[in-house]
């Protein structure tokens, strides 16, 4: 049987994300060699680390080697029901994102469950993503919980605050943005401090000065951080 065609659902919005865009510091540095090796995986940390970044990544990955994956967010695709994923094994590459929010679901469990042992069968690798310990995780079926005892669990970790500075030279450079020591040192004074607020605030600040024909120096960040900020529905920073 031919496997299909990549798909595309609503909540795959066409993104270009890929590893060389995110910053790897010593702590992570082996998790993109895990990524890229063919083993099952259980990626879990805590939010805001960019755990869906690098499971997009991931996705886009085997695209370029006309592979197909899909990147499955729970949160988006549970209100589908659990059949949705019945047949997903015919695929190169899944990657479930959130996987906790089906945990003590006696249906989507079964199906999780099932799908595990068909991906065996097919050779199809599945990537799991939590921001909870695995070990954590209230799944009541007992096979399933064996089973997934039985892939890597890798966590990723924060970057550290002495390395934020260069994470965001990093990412600033990635847009040709040239962004000097004073100008990051405000950044991480005023604004949140987690990676994907930190990307946010890049991004938007990016956005603005090709519109507004203005340098991103101090002032400009200054001028324009406050009118961003706003508080998203889970409770974190970010911007508009």
């Amino acid at each position: 049987m031919s496997k299909p065609q990549q798909l595309t659902f609503p909540w795959n919005k066409p993104n270009k994300s890929t590893f060389d865009e995110f910053y790897f510091d010593k702590n992570n540095l082996a998790i993109k060699d895990i990524l890229l090796s063919e083993e099952d995986l259980f990626l879990y940390g805590v939010e805001q680390t960019g755990k869906s970044f690098l499971l997009q990544s991931a996705c886009n990955h085997l695209a370029l080697k006309e592979k197909p994956s899909l990147y499955v967010p729970i949160k988006e695709v549970k209100q589908y029901g659990s059949g949705f994923i019945e047949s997903l094994d015919q695929l190169n590459l899944i990657c479930i994102d959130d996987v906790d929010l089906i945990s003590s679901d006696q249906e989507w469990e079964i199906a999780l469950f099932n799908l595990i042992n068909n991906c065996f069968s097919s050779n199809c690798r599945i990537i799991f993503c939590s921001s909870i310990n695995p070990s954590n995780i209230n799944f009541k079926l007992k096979d399933l919980i064996s089973r997934l005892r039985k892939i890597d669990h890798v966590e990723l970790m924060p970057v550290k605050e002495d390395k934020l500075p260069e994470a965001i030279k990093f990412i600033a450079n990635l847009r040709s943005i040239n962004l000097g020591d004073k100008e990051i040192k405000y950044l991480l004074t005023y604004s949140d401090r987690s990676m994907s607020s930190l990307i946010d605030a890049i991004n938007k600040l990016d956005d603005l000065s090709m519109q507004l024909k203005r340098k991103i120096i101090i002032f400009f960040i200054s001028e324009n951080l406050k009118k961003m900020v706003l508080i998203r529905n889970d409770g974190h920073i970010g911007f508009i």
